[in-house]
């Protein structure tokens, strides 16, 4: 008996660490129903270490309105994830202007949905060469700009992700004070009607994005890996978009086009 015991513990250990190694699977396009309705005066700081599961509830500022694409900064931000943080399980509504900031990186947002981006869904700073940040399902809707910003160093992983009416889903900073490589990973992600890009990234600084498993829905012929010449302010110059080896790393069966 203890024999079996022993072997039913270790096989649900198993199946555990199967299901949270597995990559998230394509989106259906489906929203989320909110299951209640959440309120902040001033950003709410989710520990390094700790999870904070939002049980599908819609959170918002009491005191931040969206003003376009007017940069606010992380005080008018709903949540600060911490390094080693995850944030789950949570819808951001309109009642906000910087969405989510991972202000040191290596931080998981799993589950998470934006329903009316404001300046920026998901701001990502800090870190290093090595820091990864994960973005695991969820989705994001009507973006004027970027739903993910990438200011920091290292990497971010997008998976089993929904974007839908955005001008760009990932953008790595072109125009930061200090400026670094960065690199992006897409898998399983549906992207409906992108007005700019999927990804923007900088090809002066050796920056890198993969593509995998794409679907995308649009009237338009959509630019799927945009690369730019970063500087340290003004404006990027683009210089191009397509199949750029490392820059933007995807074969034409890696995406899936439908009007």
């Amino acid at each position: 008996m203890v024999q079996i015991a022993t072997l039913a513990v270790l096989a649900t250990a198993a199946a555990l660490l199967d299901v949270t190694s597995a990559v998230a699977s394509m989106p259906s396009g489906n929203w989320p129903s909110s299951l209640g309705s959440v309120k902040y005066g001033s950003p709410y700081v989710v520990k390094k270490g700790t999870v904070f599961d939002g049980q599908m509830k819609t959170y918002e500022r009491s005191n931040v309105a969206c003003k376009g694409q007017n940069e606010g900064g992380k005080d008018a931000a709903v949540f600060l994830v911490e390094p080693g943080a995850t944030l789950k399980n949570v819808i951001i509504g309109k009642n906000q202007a910087e969405g989510v900031h991972c202000e040191n990186h290596d931080c998981t947002i799993e589950n998470v949905w934006w329903d009316d981006v404001c300046e920026d869904a998901l701001s990502i700073k800090g870190g290093s060469a090595s820091s990864v940040a994960r973005v695991i399902g969820g989705g994001a809707r009507n973006a004027d700009d970027k739903i993910i910003q990438h200011n920091g160093a290292g990497t971010v992983s997008i998976e089993g992700f929904y974007a839908q009416d955005f001008g760009k889903l990932y953008r790595s900073c072109g125009s930061c004070k200090s400026q670094t490589q960065r690199k992006v990973t897409l898998t399983n992600v549906y992207a409906v009607n992108p007005k700019v890009t999927l990804v923007g990234v900088n090809k002066n600084y050796n920056d890198q994005a993969k593509f995998s498993n794409i679907k995308i829905k649009s009237s338009k012929t959509p630019k799927v890996c945009t690369y730019f010449q970063g500087g340290t302010s003004g404006e990027p110059k683009q210089l191009g978009s397509g199949i750029l080896p490392p820059t933007c790393q995807y074969s034409a069966s890696d995406i899936q086009i439908s009007a």
